[in-house]
């Protein structure tokens, strides 16, 4: 097994990006929506928007625009980004994480991988890949969104392919999880525009036509910029001061 240590320090009052635009960290169980809602009233404005979506099963990075900095949410967008991804190796599902129903499974008993294997399959990874972007995701085909045709129980007319690059990819872990499957945690760094889902399906397909899907997602960082600075809303939005201090960063810092 992979020695492994995941450590997140304590965000400090003064971490920020620039005026009008915050680190503000995802927990998981709510949406990035949810993000800009619970801090509408705290900012007491309705003009919030984000470079990035953030699944509700996710966790972890994300940059909040805020009244003149939602102007400046396409350059981050174009950002690369870190993610640890918790795949499942032995199961894909409808959605390539933990939400979707069952699609395939395959047996695979303890010992039934070798780690030197699975790492050269994770290291592998770097590079561009031109894959299939996933059924449930807000790409159109004619006008409609994937997710939309899948909620709908409909087949699209197609699925679009998508250039993804892959700069960084390291096993971090890989252990046997019982009920037949194995649990790989993986460092991906990425260009902008991947979709982990469909990467950890690659993986599998990479490791040996293993059926595979995320069961977890964590983001380390957009560009420079990392979680470890970011407000946590389920902490600071409890804290004295913290409203002027927000404003604070977001209004006397210009110059």
């Amino acid at each position: 097994m992979l020695g492994y240590q995941h450590m997140v320090q304590q965000p400090q009052p003064n971490n920020y990006i620039e005026p009008d635009v915050l680190l503000v960290h995802k927990p998981i169980g709510i949406s990035s929506f949810d993000v800009l809602r619970r801090l509408r009233p705290v900012l007491g404005t309705k003009k919030l928007g984000h470079a990035g979506t953030l699944d509700p099963l996710a966790r972890g990075l994300m940059i909040v625009g805020v009244n003149a900095g939602t102007k400046k949410m396409t350059n981050y967008l174009k950002l690369p980004k870190v993610y640890l991804a918790d795949i499942v190796l032995g199961r894909s599902t409808t959605t390539g994480d933990a939400e979707g129903e069952i699609t395939r499974q395959t047996m695979i008993g303890p010992g039934d991988l070798v780690l030197a294997d699975v790492d050269q399959a994770v290291r592998s990874m770097v590079g561009t890949h031109t894959l299939p972007v996933p059924r449930y995701s807000a790409i159109k085909v004619d006008g409609k969104a994937l997710y939309r045709y899948a909620r709908e129980g409909k087949e699209p007319p197609r699925i679009p392919e998508k250039e993804m690059i892959v700069t960084e990819a390291q096993l971090i872990d890989l252990y046997h999880g019982g009920k037949d499957t194995y649990l790989a945690k993986v460092r991906l760094g990425v260009d902008s525009g991947a979709y982990v889902r469909t990467l950890a399906e690659e993986l599998g397909r990479q490791i040996g036509d293993l059926p595979a899907s995320l069961t977890g997602l964590y983001r380390v960082s957009i560009g420079p910029h990392l979680d470890q600075e970011a407000f946590r809303l389920e902490e600071s939005s409890e804290k004295p001061g913290f409203i002027r201090a927000i404003l604070d960063l977001l209004f006397a810092k210009r110059s």
